[in-house]
């Protein structure tokens, strides 16, 4: 087995969790994991990623450019960010709910959602687009779309892992109370 996976996202979305279930998702699977996260400004909304590779292969946590099986973005703007890593065929999960930034409020660029959506379709041949409002909805929370993406990524074939490793690694890492939610959120589709 051999993935390498980027997530991205903005402050306070999950993606750093999401980074960690599914490093311990393989390792709980005896497969060699390296993890590298750039958080930066995230506690202001900046930009979050992580590079999470899986794979006796990976010699060092970050990847070339090109080289990602998946994108897994919790942010369109920040899909479009990452998509000079995804490799020729690869596989972009993305949240449909932008995340404005406050320079696009406050009179610098505009936020063009329309465009990013666009772009992406144009760009990315294997594209699956996650209702992250109408998931929020259901499930009755927003704090679990990393997990709702996981699981997304999951069915989509392309994370490597089972919906089992994933629920495995969730007991693992978070409290009993949270586990309910997320299971439902992981199932989520």
């Amino acid at each position: 087995m051999s993935t390498n996976i980027i997530l991205c996202g903005v402050g306070g979305q999950g993606t750093i969790l999401a980074s960690k279930l599914i490093a311990s998702a393989a390792m709980a699977r005896d497969v060699a994991v390296k993890t590298a996260e750039t958080i930066g400004m995230a506690q202001r909304g900046g930009s979050v990623f992580s590079h999470v590779r899986l794979g006796e292969d990976a010699a060092c946590p970050l990847m070339a450019r090109g080289s990602a099986d998946l994108v897994l973005a919790f942010e369109p703007a920040e899909a479009v960010r990452q998509l000079p890593f995804l490799k020729p065929g690869g596989c972009v999960v993305t949240s449909t709910r932008p995340v404005v930034p406050v320079s696009a409020m406050t009179g610098g660029p505009a936020y063009d959602y329309e465009g990013i959506m666009e772009y992406l379709k144009a760009k990315v041949s294997n594209l699956v687009l996650v209702d992250s409002d109408r998931a929020a909805a259901e499930l009755g929370s927003a704090k679990c779309l990393n997990v709702v993406l996981l699981g997304a990524a999951v069915r989509a074939g392309e994370l490597g892992l089972s919906e089992g490793d994933i629920l495995a690694a969730l007991h693992e890492r978070l409290p009993e109370k949270l586990w309910e939610l997320n299971e439902r959120a992981l199932a989520w589709a």
